[in-house]
Order: C-alpha cells, then sequence, then structure tokens
C-alpha cells in the first residue's frame, strides 16, 4: 500500500517531465517539417521514443527486432493497454502511419506527433465515413507501413479484446505481409482505467516472424483473426494483479 501510494506521488513530476520533454521535441520536429527534413523528423522522433522510457525509469526489452526488414512495408498489428503503447512502437518502428481513434488528435502535443507519423483517424462508424477511412488506409499502405491497434481500444483488464476486420481490408486490397507483435507489461504500467504509473512493471515488445499476405489471400476472413490473435496472445505475459 506505502508503495502504491509513492507511485502515485511520483508519477505527477514524471508526467510533468514527459509532457515537456514532449513539447520540446514537438517545437523541434515542427522546425524540421517546415525545413522539410522528413528523415530528420523520423530519427527525432525515434530518439524521442527510445528516451522517453529511460525518463521513467524503465528498460524498455524488444525482441525479434532481425525478423523484419525496415524498408518492406507492413500491417503492423498489435495488443493496446496503455497510452504508452505506440511510444513502445515507434521506439523500434518510427516509420510507421498510424491508425486509430481521432479523439487522439484533441491533445494538443499528441496531434502535432501523430500528424508528423501522416495519422489516419478513425471517425463516426457511418457509410460515408468508413469508406474514407478505408481509402486513406489503402493509400497510405501502398507506400507505408500502417500500425493499427485491432482491438480499437485499449483493454480494461489486460486481456485481448475482440479484434475489429478493418485490418482484413487493407490486407486483401495490398497484398502486405501482417507483422504481429506483442506489448508486454503496458497494462500493469499504466492502463486506461488508473491514473499514476506503476514503476514496477516489465516491458516488454515481442516482434513475431510475418505472416506473408500471398499466403492469406485464400484463408477466410475467420481464420485470418484467429491466426493474428492467437499469435500475439501466444506472446502475452500478462497475469492478473491486484498491483
Amino acid at each position: 500500500m506505502i508503495r502504491l501510494q509513492i507511485y502515485k506521488v511520483l508519477s505527477i513530476p514524471i508526467f510533468l517531465i514527459l509532457y515537456s520533454y514532449t513539447a520540446v521535441i514537438v517545437f523541434l520536429s515542427l522546425t524540421l517539417a517546415y525545413l522539410k527534413w522528413k528523415k530528420a523528423i523520423c530519427y527525432l522522433l525515434s530518439f524521442w521514443a527510445k528516451t522517453v522510457f529511460p525518463l521513467m525509469g524503465k528498460r524498455l526489452h524488444i525482441e525479434g527486432k532481425d525478423l523484419f526488414e525496415r524498408k518492406h512495408k507492413y500491417i503492423l498489428l498489435a495488443n493496446h493497454s496503455s497510452m504508452f503503447d505506440i511510444i513502445a512502437i515507434m521506439a523500434f518502428y518510427p516509420e510507421v502511419s498510424w491508425f486509430g481513434h481521432e479523439r487522439l488528435l484533441r491533445i494538443p502535443l499528441v496531434k502535432q506527433m501523430l500528424l508528423m507519423t501522416d495519422y489516419i483517424p478513425m471517425r463516426l462508424n457511418n457509410v460515408t465515413n468508413t469508406r474514407k477511412m478505408l481509402a486513406s488506409l489503402e493509400e497510405k499502405a501502398r507506400s507505408n507501413t500502417i500500425a493499427i491497434f485491432p482491438e480499437g481500444t485499449r483493454t480494461l483488464d489486460g486481456k485481448l479484446n475482440s479484434f475489429y476486420r478493418g485490418f482484413i481490408h487493407v490486407l486483401r486490397s495490398t497484398g502486405h505481409d501482417i507483422l504481429p507483435v506483442t506489448l508486454n507489461g503496458f497494462y500493469k504500467l499504466k492502463p486506461k482505467n488508473r491514473f499514476y504509473i506503476n514503476f514496477a512493471s516489465r516491458l516488454g515488445v515481442v516482434i513475431h516472424p510475418p505472416i506473408e499476405g500471398k499466403s492469406l489471400s485464400t484463408a477466410s476472413d475467420e481464420e485470418i483473426m484467429n491466426q493474428v490473435i492467437g499469435l500475439i496472445d501466444s506472446a502475452n505475459k500478462f497475469q492478473n494483479s491486484n498491483e
């Protein structure tokens, strides 16, 4: 109990440091964007993502970095449990374009950071918006790796939520390989329904071998879904805890 109280107190200055640090990075990135130095922005965002966790006193363990090619185009799929998930992926793959909730664009600093990664917002669910989103996803996927959290929102219990099928549409339209990623320890670190950081969490990223898009061309939506979920969940080290 005392340890949790310490975590709550420490979380306040840590968040202040992280937001201040991010503000500086955003300012520098906007300057580079004005100069049209996109490659420099990528290096800067990678540096930012890699240094966020040490600022929190955390080490990010990444497995499988040799299993994918940086110049290859993928549909990167990962489980989603924390606001730090995006940063963890950017730490090893800063070049990705993101697809996620439109509400993230309402957060000033986060908005600028996401826009610099060609962020594709998920808008209200109607026929017109769905068509626009899918068209944007297809367009971006032809020139970039697209990162998607297929659960749509952060888990509230650490376990995988059901997956939406949007990534399957992109898969069938592009034929790109799928790069499954499992994020461990982030639910314990800072879940959606808790304001403070648990500094005792161990953070890890498991990059799985890519699934060839060609091998999925004749598979049903259900078969694709089950294969991806099974692979991501196979390395999920989540254990229910009261901490």
